[in-house]
């Protein structure tokens, strides 16, 4: 499965909210999240920290989680295996 994520880096709070569907995958059943994370944009932790994040709101493990578009944008597509 693909989704859409905004990424928020260097938030003060951390959090992954789901704002609907989208329309870009599969006429409009993929999902777009907001995915706050207090970890900076710096050699790639806010990244990592969002494969965490995502991994947890679907209860998989972070090997499952992969971005596969958008690695130095704020706006991501990560496939989850689930």
């Amino acid at each position: 499965m693909h989704i859409l994520v905004k990424a928020k880096p260097g938030a003060k709070t951390a959090f992954i909210k789901k704002i609907g569907p989208v329309g870009l995958f599969d006429g409009g059943r993929e999902p777009y999240f907001l995915v706050a994370v207090k970890e900076r944009a710096v050699e790639g932790k806010a990244n990592r920290a969002i494969e965490k994040a995502v991994a947890e709101y679907f209860k998989t493990s972070v090997s499952r989680v992969r971005i596969v578009r958008g690695q130095s944008a704020r706006e991501k597509v990560i496939e989850v295996d689930v």
